[in-house]
Parts: C-alpha cells; structure tokens; sequence
C-alpha cells in the first residue's frame, strides 16, 4: 500500500508531504496505482519548480518507494500551495477508487 502524509500547519498551510511503500495493484510496470500516484506527486512538484522558481527539499528512495518534500516558505507560497492541493484533490480521486493499495493521512 502506497502511504501518502501530508503534513498541514494550522492555517491550513501544507509544510509537507512523505510517499511510503508500493500499490501493490499489479506486477511492476503495469501498476495503474502506483504509476497515477508517481504522475501526480511527481507532476506536481515539476510544477512548482517550473511555475515559481521554487525548489523544494525533495528526498527520494533509490527503489522508487519513498518519496518526501519539503516545501519552504516564500513569497510564491499562495502559488505553491495551489499546485500542492491541486496534487492532494488528485491523489484523493486515486484513492476512493483504489483505497485498498493507496491512502492519504492528514496530520494536522
């Protein structure tokens, strides 16, 4: 199961968010799960470097399982937090679809 924590401040700011483990739907290579999952964290954070100059603290896993990204605050900050909920809307249509091999968890 593909674990997503996204981590929310108080005022609603997302600092964070940490993708953990494998969908499991399907053999490697043709897991629709994962490989929604991967388009859209990966996409989104593109995204934000693209789109306004920012460059999150981004830690990946060498066997494609780990995922984590920090987001600093700046003054392009109501930007990057568009793109990054955009990004949380799409993971939540993976997940009521395919809850079983994928899940968000808020920690607020």
């Amino acid at each position: 199961m593909i674990k997503i924590m996204i981590n929310e401040q108080p005022s609603g700011r997302i600092s964070s968010f940490e993708m953990k483990g494998h969908a499991d739907f399907a053999e490697k290579g043709k897991d629709l799960v994962c490989a929604g999952a991967s388009a859209v964290s990966f996409g989104a954070v593109n995204a934000v470097i693209a789109l306004t100059g920012v460059t999150p603290h981004i830690q990946q896993g060498s066997d494609g399982g780990y995922l984590k990204v920090v987001f600093p605050e700046t003054e392009k900050d109501d930007d990057i937090q568009l793109i990054v909920k955009a990004m949380i809307v799409s993971l939540q249509t993976i997940e009521q679809d395919y809850g079983q091999h994928i899940k968000l968890i808020f920690n607020r």
